[in-house]
């Protein structure tokens, strides 16, 4: 397993990160996966996998070195550099486009563990990479960006308010499969059997993507984990967590629709992004639920946050369908 050493100071200062760059290779890595795990993923790959493969089919060196750069078990670094406060996409694929490529090419032979194919032994590689990003960014993320960035940010708020319940140790336990708190100021951000790092005292964040992927990068004193999106927030079409068909008849399938979404504490801006209700229709739905007591609200810093009580928990226990024996 990969691991981090973590002294307190480094976990403390630990922030969390949206990145349009991120973002957008978690959505190449996606079309060259093919395959969405969620409806969402799936009919997003519908609109916009036919065009990528075209692309690919077009230019065959461009497709040799996504194939490399994605790698057996490495991703090339050149592809994912380290995310950072408030940069933009633009700004992001600038430092692909300028990395050097005599380290490219050492980047893929990490990735392919073994040689470069003759093919890509290039000095336009980087350019190649950003322009396909460039690409992915204007075709299949920007049109959808606003969306995807308050489904980001309601991640982010309950990734936060979780911490003030369990501590970091609980956040990065629940971030994705390989990650966890091992103890002793050692934290495990992958499965794979490479050499620990000590990152003490340099900057660290978490990085959240709404494909369900992730990675790990750092540059210089400068670390991250980019991880997916969890559970109904990672389906930017909003469809993903189920409605007991009884509990929607009981309570109107909107309102429903919310006590479901709120076993993770949202704000009503971030159950707008999520639901596509309006934020007044929002707003009334939960103040229904309140007066009943089957929501409660709390303030995180500057977000009211909602979150499903007790009493709302074993309505949506109750109502939801036997599993089959």
């Amino acid at each position: 397993m990969g691991w981090w050493q973590v002294n307190a100071d480094t976990l403390a200062g630990s922030r969390f990160v949206l990145s349009p760059l991120a973002e957008t290779f978690a959505s190449l890595k996606l079309l060259h996966a093919g395959a969405g795990g969620h409806p969402g993923e799936q009919a997003w790959l519908r609109a916009h996998l036919p065009a990528y493969r075209r692309r690919l089919a077009d230019d065959p060196v461009t497709a040799l070195l996504v194939r490399a750069g994605l790698g057996r078990n490495w991703i090339a670094d050149f592809l994912t550099p380290t995310p950072r406060d408030e940069e933009s996409f633009a700004e992001g694929v600038a430092r692909v486009r300028a990395a050097d490529p005599v380290e490219t090419r050492a980047h893929l032979r990490l990735s392919l563990e073994g040689p470069v194919p003759a093919a890509l032994d290039r000095d336009d590689l980087p350019e190649r990479a950003a322009r396909l990003m460039e690409y992915v960014w204007a075709d299949a993320v920007r049109p959808y960006w606003d969306r995807r960035r308050r489904v980001l940010e309601a991640d982010v708020v309950a990734r936060t308010a979780q911490v003030s319940r369990g501590g970091w140790a609980a956040v990065v336990d629940a971030l994705r499969p390989g990650t966890r708190w091992l103890g002793d100021n050692r934290l495990q951000v992958n499965a794979h059997a490479y050499p620990p790092r000590e990152i003490s005292g340099a900057q660290l964040v978490f990085v959240p993507v709404t494909p369900q992927t992730g990675w790990v990068s750092w540059d210089e004193r400068r670390y991250a984990v980019v991880y997916p999106c969890a559970g109904a927030l990672a389906d930017t079409g909003a469809r993903r967590a189920a409605v007991p068909a009884a509990l929607g008849a009981l309570l109107g399938p909107g309102r429903a629709r919310i006590l479901v979404l709120l076993d993770t504490p949202l704000s009503t801006t971030q159950l707008t992004a999520v639901t596509g209700l309006g934020l007044g229709s929002v707003g009334r739905h939960l103040r229904v639920l309140l007066d009943a007591g089957l929501v409660e609200r709390r303030r995180a810093g500057r977000s009211v946050l909602y979150s499903r009580t007790g009493p709302g928990q074993v309505l949506v226990d109750a109502a939801a369908p036997s599993p089959e024996v």
